[in-house]
């Protein structure tokens, strides 16, 4: 028994040592497997903010030319000059008015009788 004791030792001792490298060769196969993991989600990540990012700058574009548009329509269709004509004629409309006020106000007072009180003797 002793002997058998003995010639089990070593063979424990290997055993136990195998399953130490096997438990840090597993253990090192779960960490890889977890990087492996965490660098597939981090690049699934990395994937869908680049997706993100292309969807807002596509739409930023889009907006801006819309806009780009609507000026350029404003300008060919001649809304925005007709506009300012408008208001320029307006504007000189009513300088003339008050201008043709002043002068008629002005022939009145010219054409009225200027009497010069006598003075008191």
């Amino acid at each position: 028994m002793a002997i058998k004791n003995i010639v089990s030792l070593p063979l424990v001792s290997v055993i136990a040592v195998m399953i130490l490298i096997s438990s840090g060769v597993a253990a090192e196969e779960a960490i890889k497997t977890r990087a492996d993991s965490l660098s597939v989600q981090a690049e699934k990540v990395k994937q869908q903010v680049e997706q993100e990012q292309l969807q807002k700058a596509r739409d930023a574009a889009k907006q801006r030319e819309d806009r780009e548009k609507k000026v350029l329509e404003r300008q060919e269709s001649g809304d925005w000059e007709s506009e300012q004509i408008e208001k320029a004629q307006k504007q000189f409309k009513q300088r003339e008015t008050r201008e043709e006020k002043y002068l008629r106000e002005a022939k009145e007072a010219a054409s009225k009788d200027r009497q010069i009180p006598k003075p008191f003797e």
